[in-house]
């Protein structure tokens, strides 16, 4: 295989080394890989990838859109370190040398505005995470990483400096992590603007790489363990209102990105004019509390950030403050770009498996917000746990444990509305979900 070209030196972007992608399957679907297997469900299909042990399952629901919005990816990655005068077919041809580092990769994609965003990410973010990773894969292989990459020593105390700064081995891919985000999000920028695109995306993506387990987050999809005594929460949501204080002082630096159509005050309402001249609660960049202000003419606009849990609104576009994509979204009937306030830097949480001791019912669950509006984590735990229990010869346990979130999250059809076991409404967006068991991974 053939590398692609630099993203940033081609007016169109060739395909990168593809990960097992699945994209645009109508209705429920449902994948096993590990066992070879694949459960099919009504009305849709994805691919066996038999390499690593894992099970996704997703859904359109309600009917709302023709094609899933969200994109899942999978693969092996493999890092080595780049020699000089190494041609790059040359490094494609030793793929199973000992030279290389091997991880392991699975994300989701929740696109809005259209599934091209998505489908980009999920075909290009696994690529630049191996470049990110082949970047520093030489800092990685120490005990600890060098000040020079080349171990060249200028400074007799840089070892000192090194370890006074606690700088590790994980460290450096958290930075890769956090690099080849930005790196997708400049090639999505890029495809969608030569193909005259619009659309956006959150990125969970999850990397299983020399013992540890890193899972990189930008938007509101959600990844925990469920392990035998506990649950460990490993992403954090990044929705307008957890991001408030960020996207006001953003707002403060540069007033112009708001170009006198909103205010970046955060009030429980929004004002009216017999407020003006009367102190009322408000919050700026700068504070966690609340406080009392004079209400001027000019807090009357439109607030930066709007309305309260799912209904929170960015500039009163997005409901997310963090994603991919999203390079031409301009506030409607203005000029304002909604893309400085949305960034594109993942939280990444890492998990020392060496430090654990995993159990044979121990997975990581990882699923865009279409599961976690209408389940909580000791809910989805719950259900893990019975489910597991219940079912422990079935070879397929895990691919049916995915479709079962999946289900219980989507509820049943009733009338014209889809409900949940305890009557209450049920989800309403797409669903993805990903079950990925954690004992024996090394030998899977």
């Amino acid at each position: 295989r053939s590398r692609p070209t630099c993203p940033r030196c081609a007016p169109r972007l060739p395909p990168p080394p593809p990960a097992a992608a699945a994209r645009r399957h109508r209705s429920l679907s449902c994948t096993s890989a590990g066992e070879e297997t694949v459960a099919f469900c009504p009305r849709g299909g994805l691919a066996v990838f038999p390499h690593l042990t894992w099970s996704v399952c997703r859904v359109i629901n309600a009917e709302k859109s023709e094609f899933n919005e969200d994109q899942a990816a999978c693969c092996q990655i493999s890092v080595r370190r780049r020699e000089p005068g190494l041609e790059e077919d040359e490094e494609w041809l030793i793929l199973c040398s000992t030279q290389f580092l091997t991880g392991h990769y699975w994300a989701l994609f929740d696109g809005h505005g259209g599934p091209d965003a998505a489908i980009i990410a999920s075909n290009y973010l696994h690529y630049c995470i191996k470049q990110k990773l082949e970047e520093i894969v030489g800092g990685i292989t120490e005990a600890q990483p060098p000040m020079h990459l080349s171990g060249r020593c200028v400074c007799d105390s840089d070892p000192q400096f090194v370890e006074e700064k606690h700088i590790h081995a994980a460290d450096l891919v958290v930075g890769a992590l956090e690099n080849a985000f930005q790196e997708c999000d400049e090639v999505i920028g890029q495809e969608m603007e030569a193909t005259n695109q619009t659309g956006g995306c959150t990125a969970l993506a999850a990397l299983y790489f020399q013992g540890k387990l890193y899972v990189a987050n930008a938007g509101d999809s959600r990844a925990i363990l469920v392990l035998k005594d506990n649950i460990v929460p490993m992403s954090n949501e990044f929705t307008p209102e957890s991001e408030r204080q960020r996207i006001q002082h953003l707002a403060f630096l540069f007033p112009k990105l708001l170009d006198g159509e909103f205010t970046r005050f955060e009030f429980p309402r929004r004002l009216k004019g017999d407020d003006v001249g009367h102190k009322v609660l408000y919050r700026d960049y700068f504070m966690e509390g609340w406080g009392y202000k004079t209400v001027e003419k000019a807090d009357l606009k439109y607030p930066l950030v709007h309305g309260h849990g799912k209904q929170a609104r960015l500039l009163g576009t997005l409901a997310v403050s963090r994603g991919l994509g999203d390079h031409q979204l301009k506030v409607i009937d203005t000029n304002i770009g909604v893309k400085p306030f949305l960034s594109c830097i993942p939280k990444v949480n890492v998990f020392d498996f060496a430090l654990h001791d995993i159990k044979e019912d121990d997975v990581l669950i990882m699923a865009t917000d279409g599961l976690w509006d209408v389940l909580c984590n000791d809910e989805v735990a719950h259900v893990v746990r019975s489910f597991l229990a219940e079912n422990r010869t079935d070879p397929q346990r895990f691919s049916e444990l995915a479709k079962c979130l999946v289900c219980r999250a989507r509820g049943k059809k009733r009338g014209h509305r889809w409900m949940l076991d305890d009557s209450h409404e049920a989800s309403y967006d797409d669903i993805s979900v990903f079950v990925i068991p954690l004992y024996k991974r090394e030998e899977d």
